[in-house]
């Protein structure tokens, strides 16, 4: 029995047309009823009723689907399976993190870690929140570090993910400088001239959450959207170069508030406080990443 067996069989069960599920499988229809044929010889019954159009499932073929269902998903997950099982002696931490905190954040966590524990090597994949959850969910990293806030719940926010908080941070809407250091752009009330606003895009995770806290308070607001990106770091190049206002993190503008190289665009009410949380999956992690967990959460 073949693996590709078990996927055709799905795709003409939904469709219940040889010719549709072929196309939907990359397949010539005569090479794909061969592959159903060979299924149900393999099985000894007809699973279709070719007598029908659309195709029906027999009685068989109605008790296989779910054994086909169960058999696709028990394989998907032996990678991820087979991965825990090896890493379970593996010393090295596999951690995926959003862009804007593996610049500024986590090297001083890490730093503040190894004072308490000691750390094995560190493989970080830096990317942006949707990709770092994606990295999670197919269990190719033991932990993601990101942003959080609680109405913006994310995948890794269920079951059977945990996760821990170790630090926050905050959004500030921020601007260049004109020549007397005031804003260059300023959040504009209605009836005056629109902003133009640099935004982050939807797979960004701050992006996410500035829409679920702000959006419909920005939706009041006369503003224009001049320019959308991932990263926080490319955004606050292009308010570094005046090009308009955007919600960075306080970790990533710090400096560049202090030095006054940006300044806030908006009062204090614009600001988006943030979590920034460590997130792992329920089961067994091993034990040099048990050790990095607990020393993260204080277990």
């Amino acid at each position: 029995m073949n693996l590709i067996w078990l996927e055709d069989f799905m795709a003409l069960a939904a469709t219940g047309n040889f010719s549709r599920a072929a196309q939907d499988r990359h397949s010539s229809q005569p090479a794909f009823s061969r592959r159903i044929r060979a299924l149900e010889e393999w099985i000894g019954a007809e699973l279709f009723d070719r007598r029908s159009q659309p195709a029906q499932l027999t009685e068989a073929g109605e008790w296989f689907t779910g054994v086909a269902q169960e058999l696709i998903a028990r394989v998907a997950r032996v990678p991820g399976d087979a991965r825990k099982v090896a890493e379970a002696s593996s010393v090295t931490l596999r951690i995926a993190s959003t862009h804007a905190l593996s610049f500024t954040f986590l090297p001083r966590w890490l730093r503040s870690l190894e004072s308490n524990t000691t750390l094995g090597p560190v493989q970080l994949m830096s990317d942006v929140l949707q990709r770092c959850e994606a990295l999670m969910l197919q269990s190719k990293v033991q932990f993601v570090l990101s942003h959080a806030h609680s109405k913006a719940q994310g995948a890794l926010d269920a079951e059977p993910y945990r996760s821990t908080r170790i630090g926050e941070d905050l959004l500030i809407p921020v601007s260049a400088p004109d020549g007397e250091g005031h804003a260059r752009h300023q959040l504009a009330r209605r009836g005056d001239a629109a902003v133009p606003m640099l935004q982050y895009s939807e797979e960004s995770g701050l992006g996410r959450i500035m829409r679920a806290v702000i959006g419909r308070r920005l939706e009041s607001v006369p503003a224009q959207a001049v320019f959308t990106a991932h990263l926080a770091s490319v955004l606050r190049t292009m308010v570094l170069d005046g090009r308009g206002i955007a919600w960075l993190p306080q970790t990533l503008v710090d400096d560049d508030m202090n030095q006054g190289r940006l300044v806030a665009a908006a009062d204090h009410a614009w600001e988006v406080p943030l979590e920034v949380r460590l997130y792992r999956d329920s089961e067994l992690l091993g034990k040099a990443a048990n050790a990095f967990w607990n020393a993260a959460s204080g277990g």
